[in-house]
């Protein structure tokens, strides 16, 4: 039996920040993370960051503190929405780091999400308010991601990838007849988006998961969740369950 002190330790992030240095940022980073080892994705642009990267328990850590409170940021990422797991092996190849135009791509100036967003609600709180018979409870993430598992009752957009979310709102939602809207993700930042552009569109009640679905599979015992089936993540481990352990290792995935 493995060592669970000895298992990758994943770290899942993104902060919505004004990073007008974000092309300074790139190599900065790029050697932090290398000196300590780390493989996977960080995206840097105009208006924040977003990552998932692995490596030994201590340099996870050291990575998290340098994040928000190391020099290289200078504080403002202060509000680092950052999420912790665990992978029996190394689930990435090699190092990114990119600079974007978006840190997650929708292609609406309108949405700055360092400006205005919907409503957070911590998972404590979730199953209350998508119980609610006035709740429209709305998937944000694409087709293949919601087949592999979704919560009870959500609508499914039915989007090949996330810049469709404007189009599907145009189409099917409105402000008028749809006055509370809770929306979901992997990690929370393409939710923090979305209500962006919602809400810059006039609608009334947009929420959204703290944390995403890995806060909540983290945190809320499965006898009590709402969550069925699996949680897509963007690494070799390919599904979570609750308690973010992994499961369907040898399942394919479109990338």
């Amino acid at each position: 039996m493995s060592d669970p002190n000895s298992a990758t330790k994943v770290a899942a992030f993104y902060q919505f920040a004004a990073l007008p240095d974000y092309r300074e940022l790139r190599e900065p980073l790029r050697a932090f993370c290398t000196g300590l080892k780390l493989k996977g994705s960080v995206m840097l642009a105009l208006e924040g960051i977003n990552g998932t990267l692995a490596g030994a328990p201590e340099a996870i850590d050291a990575l998290a503190y340098e994040l928000a409170h190391g020099d290289m940021f200078s504080g403002r990422l202060d509000d680092l929405e950052l999420k912790f797991s665990t992978a029996e092996a190394m689930p990435f190849g090699r190092l990114k780091v990119r600079l974007k135009k978006e840190i997650v791509t929708l292609g609406d100036a309108a949405a700055d999400p360092t400006r205005r967003v919907g409503t957070y609600v911590d998972v404590s709180e979730w199953n209350a308010l998508i119980s609610a018979p006035d709740t429209l409870l709305l998937d944000t993430r694409n087709a293949f991601e919601v087949a592999m598992g979704t919560f009870e009752g959500a609508v499914d957009p039915g989007i090949r990838n996330f810049g469709q979310f404007k189009d599907f709102a145009a189409g099917k939602l409105d402000p008028a007849k749809h006055r509370k809207i809770a929306m979901f993700c992997t990690g929370g930042i393409r939710c923090e988006k979305a209500s962006a552009h919602l809400l810059a569109r006039g609608f009334a009640e947009v929420y959204h998961l703290k944390g995403g679905i890995l806060r909540y599979l983290e945190e809320v015992p499965e006898a009590q969740s709402r969550w069925r089936g699996e949680c897509f993540v963007f690494d070799e481990r390919v599904a979570l369950g609750h308690g973010l352990r992994e499961r369907n290792k040898d399942a394919t995935r479109d990338e």
